[in-house]
């Protein structure tokens, strides 16, 4: 069962001090046993894990529940769910520096000359002395 996308990223987690056994952090080496409880801390969240029984050989996702209860206390969920809220950074395509497409639209756009037809322009000179 894994928790990280790799061996390395989980030793580097584990020397780091990310991960504790029954509250103790531990090196990449260590074994678990059944029935041990260990925190995994990524980010701001701290998981928190529970080892039904160990497993011989790799399984796949939908057989991990019979091997690992999660019983990640509440308020790391809600932690995680706040800061799913707020966003992580993204920004929508069109928002924020224009893209090279958006850039080249815009001065298309500015440099267009337009013509004015001077009789319209004229209904709209406003003198004082004309009379309404």
């Amino acid at each position: 069962m894994r928790i990280y996308k790799t061996r390395s990223i989980a030793a580097d987690a584990c020397k780091n001090g990310r991960i504790k056994l029954n509250g103790v952090e531990v090196k990449p080496s260590r074994a678990f046993h059944a029935g041990d409880v260990f925190q995994v801390r990524k980010g701001a969240i701290t998981y928190t894990y529970r080892i039904l029984q160990l497993c011989e050989h790799r399984l796949g996702a939908k057989l991990v529940p019979d091997y690992l209860r999660d019983e990640t206390p509440k308020e790391q969920l809600e932690l995680l769910e706040l800061a799913r809220m707020a966003g992580n950074g993204s920004r929508d395509r069109g928002t924020g520096r224009p893209t090279k497409k958006d850039r080249r639209e815009i001065e298309s756009f500015i440099s267009t000359d337009y013509d004015f037809d001077p009789v319209l322009d004229a209904d709209f000179d406003m003198d004082e002395d004309d009379d309404l």
